[in-house]
C-alpha cells in the first residue's frame, strides 16, 4: 500500500511538472512573438519617420531652389512671387545665393556721398513768370453750379494756354473751394520741402511700402510724402502703426501722410491723379520732386536717381517709359479692355487729342509722344 501510494504521488508530481514545463513553453512561445512584432514595427516606424523627414527635407529645398530661381528670374510673373522682405530672402541673401538685382536699365552712380547738387536750377528763357487762376468763374445764368477743381475753363482759355508767353496766367487745378485741401499742419510742413519723394494711396487699397538703400544723407535731404485721402488714411490706422508728432503730423516709418479733404472726383483712380500729374501744385515749393505709384517701393537712392536722369544730362523733366506702350492711344485702347473707364469718355478725350493734331508715335518721331499710366515722374 504504501509503495502505491508513493508511486501516486510521484505520478502526479511528474504530470505537475509536464504540465508547468508545457505552460513555460508555451508562454515563452507567446513572449517570442510579441517580442519579434515589437521589433518589426520599432523599425518600420523608425523607416517611415527617416523617409517622412528625407521627403520633408526635399520639399524643404525645393521651396528655397524655387525661391532662388524666382528672385533671380526676368519672367514678370516668377519675379513678383519673389518676396525681397522676408526673413528667407535675407538669410539667402546673406549665404550669396540670391543678390539683389539693380532693377534700372541704366545703370546709376555708385554712393550717393559723392553727388555735386547743382547750386541753381534751370532757368526758363522762355516764360518769366507762372502764375495760376484760384477763382473759378461761374457764369450767372440763373443755376448755379458747385466750383469745379480744374475750374469751368472755356475753349479759349485752354487755346491761349498752349502759346508760350513770358507772363502766363492758366487754369492748373485747385480752385478755390473745389476740393483736394490740405490741413493747416501739413501746408506748414511742405515749405520747408526742397527735395520731395512723393506717392499716394487712395480708396484704401494699400499701406505705405517704406523705402530701402536710402543713405542717410538723402534721409536729412528728401520729404517723403505720402498722400491719401480719408478711406485710406483710416485703412493705414487699422493696419499699421501711424505715429503722431507734436505739430500734429502723422508718419508712417519715413512717410509724412498728407490728407487730402474734399475729394474732387467721385473715382478714386481720378483723385489718384491730382497729386500724379500735379505734383508742382501741391508742393510748390519743392525744386526737385520724384513721384512714386503707392503701390511701388523705391530701392535707388533718389539723389542717385536726380544724377542720372536730371543733372547729368541738364534735364528739367524725366518719365518712365512705359513697358507695353509706346502712343497714348494705345494706352486708351488697353484702358477699355481693361474697362478702367468708361469707353465713350475714353473715346471723347482721343478724338479731342486727334482733332487738335497729336500723332500716334511712330519710330520716325524723336520722342516718346504720349503720357502713360503707372509711370514715375521725375
Amino acid at each position: 500500500m504504501d509503495k502505491d501510494f508513493q508511486r501516486s504521488i510521484s505520478s502526479r508530481a511528474a504530470r505537475r511538472n509536464q504540465q508547468q514545463q508545457a505552460k513555460y513553453i508555451l508562454s515563452g512561445g507567446k513572449l517570442s512573438q510579441d517580442y519579434t512584432m515589437r521589433i518589426i514595427w520599432k523599425r518600420g516606424f523608425i523607416r517611415l519617420v527617416l523617409t517622412a523627414g528625407i521627403i520633408w527635407m526635399l520639399l524643404i529645398l525645393s521651396v528655397l531652389l524655387f525661391h532662388v530661381w524666382s528672385c533671380q528670374s526676368s519672367v514678370a510673373f516668377f519675379s513678383a512671387l519673389c518676396n525681397k522682405e522676408s526673413k528667407v530672402f535675407g538669410m539667402l541673401n546673406t549665404m550669396g545665393l540670391v543678390k539683389s538685382l539693380h532693377r534700372c536699365p541704366i545703370p546709376v552712380a555708385d554712393d550717393p556721398n559723392e553727388i555735386v547738387i547743382p547750386n541753381r536750377k534751370s532757368s526758363d528763357e522762355v516764360v518769366q513768370h507762372l502764375s495760376y487762376i484760384m477763382e473759378d468763374n461761374i457764369a450767372s445764368n440763373g443755376s448755379q453750379s458747385p466750383p469745379l477743381f480744374g475750374g469751368h475753363q472755356t475753349w479759349q482759355q485752354r487755346d491761349e494756354s498752349f502759346k508760350v508767353k513770358p507772363i502766363m496766367k492758366v487754369h492748373c487745378g485747385f480752385m478755390q473751394g473745389g476740393g483736394a485741401e490740405m490741413a493747416a499742419a501739413d501746408i506748414r510742413y511742405v515749405k520747408k520741402c526742397r527735395f520731395v519723394i512723393a506717392s499716394g494711396i487712395f480708396d484704401g487699397y494699400d499701406t505705405p511700402h517704406q523705402p530701402s538703400n536710402i543713405s542717410k544723407r538723402s534721409q536729412r535731404l528728401f520729404c517723403f510724402l505720402m498722400v491719401v485721402d480719408e478711406v485710406s488714411l483710416e485703412f493705414i490706422k487699422n493696419n499699421v502703426t501711424v505715429r503722431e508728432d507734436n505739430n500734429g503730423g502723422q508718419w508712417v516709418g519715413v512717410w509724412r501722410l498728407i490728407l487730402l479733404k474734399h475729394q474732387p472726383y467721385d473715382e478714386p483712380r481720378r483723385n489718384g491723379k491730382v497729386p500724379k500729374i500735379l505734383t508742382h501744385r501741391l508742393f510748390p515749393q519743392a525744386q526737385y520732386s520724384i513721384w512714386i505709384d503707392g503701390k511701388m517701393e523705391l530701392i535707388v537712392d533718389p539723389l542717385l536717381m536726380l544724377e542720372r536722369y536730371l543733372w547729368r544730362g541738364k534735364h528739367t523733366f524725366a518719365i518712365a517709359q512705359h513697358k507695353h506702350h509706346r502712343s497714348i492711344y494705345e494706352e486708351a485702347d488697353a484702358n477699355k479692355r481693361r474697362k478702367r473707364y468708361a469707353r465713350p469718355l475714353i473715346d471723347l478725350q482721343m478724338k479731342i487729342y486727334r482733332y487738335e493734331g497729336m500723332e500716334p508715335w511712330s519710330p520716325n518721331k524723336s520722342t516718346v509722344s504720349g503720357k502713360t499710366m503707372d509711370s514715375l515722374h521725375v
